[in-house]
């Protein structure tokens, strides 16, 4: 049996401590440790983490293997200290059936570098007209239990009742990407003072929590579970926040650029931030940071949306949506949320393992860093300083509007049940 000896590393930021792992699991947690045949890695301090867990990435496998694969998305989670991510369904062919979700499933167990639980589509083609199979998906052996049509909003009231309806046979719960659509007909950005400056259609703020308001009345009327995408509006927050003082079963989640950037970045027409829902006001921002930090914003979520390059470099209306954030997540969550002293790093084990772990029930995942706890790990330099250079991206893209911008810290290590997926920085 391998064994690994964490030498003085912080587990969720706390006192130093040793761990050893042994094979699959954490044998022993304290100071002194010592195992004569274990490998050992001097943590001097470094921040360990439960294995980061996102519920929100675009693998783009199948039929988008120009953008991202199974293997180089789940290369970058690696990178990026993720143990476990969540594969939206709108590839080609969608996943509606239990055949690709399970195809997508498989990938990922052979790959290796971490789990992957596929999300089912809620309805055929994404086309919101008719149910998928959704008990299938879930009985299939990706165990199916968060569905999606994300990048398209199930838009049509009782196709979304039916959905919630639905899942509530297995505890599953629909996610949805909150966009009214007859409100972001030819939208290019956030609406308001900046795209009337520019002359670009803008996307109003409730044409989301229009979306989310309907929802969360819709969830609590059949008590099901409804888990908001990329959250991304001071409004948006205000109506989770009343839902949860329901006692509703309500989550959301943001994307660490929508802590992070502002439509402000917009008057440079470069289209590496044109993001879907788009950024939004330095108000917004301020209120998802603080609603992550009070808890009423459950989990980051990358939203990693990968391109060709290609499909970003060309002109502003015509460019696609979406950005890498595998590699980079955990940095702009330092960055925006622990160094300004919203978070301490046991937040960010919450907000990025335990909880996102919590709302699709991922067995192994988002577990204390104690002994007899599945060993999935990352260790963090969080002293590191560098400007991102995408250069160094394992992910078959660069649409990162990061590149040059220093961000905080640095993922070092990683574990997958015990077994190095990322080792001084480097892939194993």
């Amino acid at each position: 049996m391998s064994k690994t000896l964490i030498r003085g590393a912080r587990p969720l930021g706390g006192a130093q401590q040793d761990v050893l792992i042994a094979g699959e699991t954490i044998e022993a947690v304290g100071t002194g440790l010592s195992a004569a045949d274990a490998e050992v890695v001097e943590a001097d301090g470094a921040v360990l983490l439960p294995g980061l867990v996102d519920l929100h990435t675009h693998l783009r496998e199948p039929g988008r293997e120009d953008s991202e694969t199974v293997l180089t998305g789940t290369r970058a989670a690696a990178a990026g200290g993720f143990t476990a991510v969540h594969a939206m369904a709108n590839t080609f062919p969608v996943a509606d059936t239990a055949g690709v979700v399970e195809q997508v499933w498989r990938l990922g167990q052979s790959h290796g570098y971490c789990d992957v639980q596929p999300v089912g589509a809620v309805t055929v083609g994404l086309a919101g007209s008719k149910l998928a199979e959704l008990g299938a998906m879930h009985d299939s052996a990706a165990g199916v239990t968060v569905f999606s049509d994300d990048g398209v909003c199930v838009a049509d009231a009782v196709i979304m009742r039916r959905a919630l309806e639905y899942v509530k046979a297995f505890d599953g719960v629909i996610a949805q990407h909150a966009q009214e659509p007859r409100l972001t007909e030819g939208a290019q950005m956030n609406e308001g003072a900046v795209s009337a400056d520019l002359g670009l259609a803008g996307w109003p703020a409730a044409a989301e929590e229009s979306i989310i308001a309907r929802d969360v009345l819709l969830a609590a009327h059949v008590d099901s579970r409804v888990h908001i995408c990329h959250l991304s509006t001071a409004g948006s927050v205000e109506i989770v926040r009343w839902a949860k003082s329901k006692g509703w079963r309500v989550t959301a989640e943001v994307t660490p650029h929508h802590l992070l950037l502002t439509d402000e970045l917009v008057r440079s027409y470069d289209p590496v931030y044109k993001v879907n829902p788009p950024l939004r006001t330095e108000q917004d921002v301020l209120a998802l940071r603080e609603a992550l930090a009070d808890g009423t914003i459950d989990c980051v979520a990358t939203d990693h949306a990968p391109h060709p390059q290609e499909d970003k470099d060309c002109e502003w209306a015509a460019a696609a949506m979406g950005m890498v954030g595998l590699e980079t997540a955990l940095r702009v969550v330092q960055h925006t949320m622990v160094d300004s002293g919203l978070l301490d790093w046991a937040g960010v084990a919450d907000r990025m393992s335990f909880r996102p772990a919590a709302i699709c029930r991922l067995s192994g995942h988002g577990r204390p860093v104690a002994a007899g706890e599945p060993a999935n790990l990352t260790l963090v330099d969080p002293a590191w300083r560098a400007p991102v250079d995408p250069a160094d991206f394992a992910s078959r893209s660069r649409n990162t509007p990061y590149a040059g911008r220093e961000l905080p810290g640095r993922v070092t290590h990683t574990w997958l049940r015990g077994r190095p997926t990322l080792a001084d920085g480097r892939l194993v």
